[in-house]
């Protein structure tokens, strides 16, 4: 993003309502995200207290395009959560992981001497359109109030249903197996770490995501975000409440 004057790229009320778009550093949970902004703002005018949310978890492994939302923008948290997002990412093949992604050890691995050129195309069009995915145990998703990846970390099973999610787009931009790069866009809902295994079992071999960034979610575009840091400083430069 343009940084040359952040003061003027930035409403000066974000106490009374504002979205921001961020880039997610690795690492960092999108709460912890949520936190560093809740906190700069409430400090810099003063406030006792300010909603502060996000549109759409991101993993800490995974970087790349998150919204937030301030005050009474808050209430637009569930339409921009509804939008379909796009990635770009790695996945690894011939091995799976618990989590679907490289947060967990391997835990099976698998031939890829099979897999062709021809083969991956039949399966990456095998994916597009409407299709069903099933969630990862590892997962925000909550079960009796609690979220999935507790019970996982606790080794607890819990039968999952499939969920219909729409792949809009899915190309293979790079392939040096047993990496593949790719572009997805999808649509709400849809877990990429998911896409990831059933990819690599659909080749008969397995899968997992090593890398993940989120480039668009609707209109909005990464290359139209704020770095953490740069926005925190940006925050500080505008003028304090009288």
């Amino acid at each position: 993003m343009n940084e040359e004057d952040p003061v003027l790229q930035l409403p000066a009320h974000l106490d009374e309502g504002a979205m921001l778009l961020v880039d997610k550093p690795k690492d960092w949970t999108s709460f912890d995200v949520v936190n560093k902004i809740r906190s700069r703002i409430k400090h810099h005018f003063k406030l006792r207290k300010i909603k502060v949310g996000h549109a759409g978890t991101l993993d800490p492994m995974a970087t790349g395009l998150l919204i937030l939302c301030t005050g009474k923008e808050t209430k637009r948290l569930d339409e921009y959560q509804g939008l379909p997002k796009e990635y770009t990412g790695t996945m690894m093949l011939g091995a799976t992981t618990p989590s679907y992604d490289a947060e967990t050890p391997v835990d099976q691995v698998f031939p890829t001497d099979h897999i062709t050129p021809e083969l991956l195309e039949k399966v990456r069009q095998s994916f597009l359109g409407e299709i069903n995915q099933l969630p990862p145990m590892f997962s925000a998703i909550k079960v009796d109030g609690q979220p999935l990846y507790k019970k996982a970390r606790r080794g607890e099973t819990i039968e999952l249903q499939t969920r219909p999610i729409s792949i809009y787009a899915f190309e293979l931009t790079r392939i040096d197996l047993p990496e593949i790069d790719f572009r997805v866009a999808c649509s709400k809902g849809a877990y990429i770490r998911s896409l990831a295994f059933d990819f690599g079992k659909a080749l008969g071999s397995g899968g997992y995501l090593s890398a993940l960034r989120r480039t668009a979610i609707g209109p909005y575009r990464i290359d139209q975000a704020w770095n953490l840091d740069a926005l925190v400083d940006a925050i500080n430069l505008l003028p304090p409440v009288s």
